[in-house]
C-alpha cells in the first residue's frame, strides 16, 4: 500500500511540475525589493526543525523581518518560544490542511515563502504551487520550476545539512561566518529547576555527569540491553556521575539496563531533556535530535549512526567535539561493543582528563 501511495504522489508531482505556471526560476526582482514578512516551511521531525534554526536566527538579526513558520505537529515546539520567530502554524495533513494553508497565505500576504527542505517533499511542492502571490525561495532541486529564486544545493556527501540550509541566506544577499552558526532551542526556568532538583536528589558528590541516551526515533537505532549494560560498566570505572536517558516508552528497558546502579531520567518534555543535556560533561546517544541539543551547549558527544543506503554526511553535532561509530547496515544489530569502545575510550579519556 505504501509503494502505491509513493507512486501516486510521484505521478501527481510530475503533473504539478509540468503544468506549473511559475517557471520563473531566479526571476529578476526589483533592486529595492525588501521583504517584510516571510513564511518558512519545515515539516517532518524534530531534528529537521532544529537544523533550520541557525538560518532563521541569522535572517532575523540581519534583516529584522517578520518570521512565520509552517511546521509539523511533530516538530512545531522547536520553533515556539524562539525570540527570532514571530508566529508558528501547524500544518495538518489532508485536504483540510491545504484549505487552512490557502487561508493563511491569503490573510498574511507573505512577501516570500521559503522551502527549508533539503530534499524534494511532495506535500511541500503542492503548498508551493498554491502560493501564487508570493516569491518562492528554496534550494535548487528536482522541483525547481516551483521557485522564483533558488541557490545551488551544495554536495550533500561533503557538507553538513546545516551548511546546506545556510546557503539560503545568499538569496537574501547576506554573507555569513560559519563560526557563529549554531542550533537554537530554549528551555524554560522550570525545566532547569527540575533538572537541578534531580541532580541534587540523585548524586551525593559533585562530579562530571556522563549522559547515556538509549532512545532514538526508531527501533533500528536501539543498540541492545547487553551493550548498554557494558557501556554503563565502562563509564563506572571513572570518577563520574552517570545518568540514563530514555523516553516514557522505554522505561522498562532502561530499568533492565540500569540495574539500580545509576539513576534514570525520563520525560515526554523535550525542553527538559535539553536543559539536562546542558548540565552534562559528556554525552553518548544514537539519536540525532539530541545530538543537535548537545551542539547548542557544545557538549562533547559520541554518537551511533545508521547510514543505510545513503552517501550523505551524517548529522553530527555541529559545534561540539564529536566522534561516532557508523554502520552502513539498516540497524545497529551488528555494531559490536568492543569496536565502539576501542574508539570511544581514547576520545572520552582525552575529555575526562582535560576537566
Amino acid at each position: 500500500m505504501k509503494k502505491i501511495e509513493i507512486i501516486f504522489k510521484n505521478i501527481l508531482l510530475s503533473l504539478l511540475l509540468f503544468f506549473n505556471k511559475r517557471v520563473g526560476n531566479n526571476k529578476t526582482l526589483p533592486e529595492k525589493f525588501t521583504p517584510k514578512k516571510v513564511l518558512f516551511i519545515r515539516l517532518n521531525r524534530i531534528g529537521d526543525a532544529l537544523v533550520t534554526t541557525p538560518l532563521l536566527k541569522l535572517l532575523k538579526n540581519k534583516l529584522n523581518i517578520e518570521i512565520h513558520v509552517l511546521a509539523d505537529k511533530k516538530n512545531y515546539f522547536v520553533f515556539e518560544n524562539q525570540k527570532f520567530i514571530d508566529a508558528v502554524f501547524i500544518f495538518n495533513k489532508g485536504l483540510d490542511g491545504f484549505k487552512e494553508y490557502i487561508r493563511l497565505i491569503k490573510n498574511e500576504k507573505y512577501d516570500i515563502i521559503v522551502d527549508l527542505h533539503d530534499d524534494v517533499s511532495t506535500t511541500v511542492s503542492f503548498l508551493l504551487a498554491l502560493s501564487k502571490d508570493s516569491q518562492i525561495y528554496g534550494l535548487k532541486k528536482n522541483n525547481v520550476k516551483l521557485y522564483t529564486k533558488t541557490v545551488d544545493r551544495i554536495d550533500s556527501t561533503k557538507n553538513h545539512v546545516i551548511n546546506r540550509i545556510m546557503e539560503l541566506v545568499k538569496l537574501f544577499n547576506i554573507d555569513i561566518n560559519d563560526q557563529n552558526v549554531n542550533v537554537c532551542f530554549n528551555s524554560t526556568e522550570e525545566d532547569f529547576n527540575r533538572v537541578d532538583n534531580f541532580i541534587k536528589n540523585n548524586y551525593k558528590e559533585n562530579k562530571p555527569i556522563v549522559g547515556i541516551n538509549i532512545s532514538a526515533g526508531n527501533k533500528a537505532r536501539f543498540w541492545g540491553i547487553g551493550r548498554y549494560r557494558q557501556l554503563v560498566d565502562f563509564f563506572s570505572e571513572y570518577d563520574v556521575n552517570i545518568v540514563l536517558f530514555c523516553t516514557t516508552r522505554e522505561i522498562k528497558t532502561a530499568i533492565e539496563i540500569a540495574r539500580s546502579k545509576i539513576p534514570i531520567f525520563y520525560t515526554p518534555n523535550f525542553s527538559t531533556i535539553s536543559a539536562f543535556i546542558s548540565k552534562l560533561s559528556f554525552f553518548f546517544t544514537p539519536d540525532t535530535a539530541s545530538v543537535h541539543l548537545a551542539s547548542i551547549y557544545k557538549i562533547p558527544i559520541y554518537g551511533l549512526y545508521v547510514k543505510y543506503n545513503t552517501n550523505d554526511v551524517i548529522w553530527y553535532a555541529y559545534q561540539s567535539e564529536h566522534k561516532e561509530s557508523i554502520t552502513t547496515e539498516s540497524n545497529l544489530d551488528n555494531m559490536e561493543f568492543n569496536d565502539v569502545i576501542n574508539d570511544l575510550k581514547p576520545f572520552f579519556e582525552n575529555i575526562y582528563h582535560a576537566k
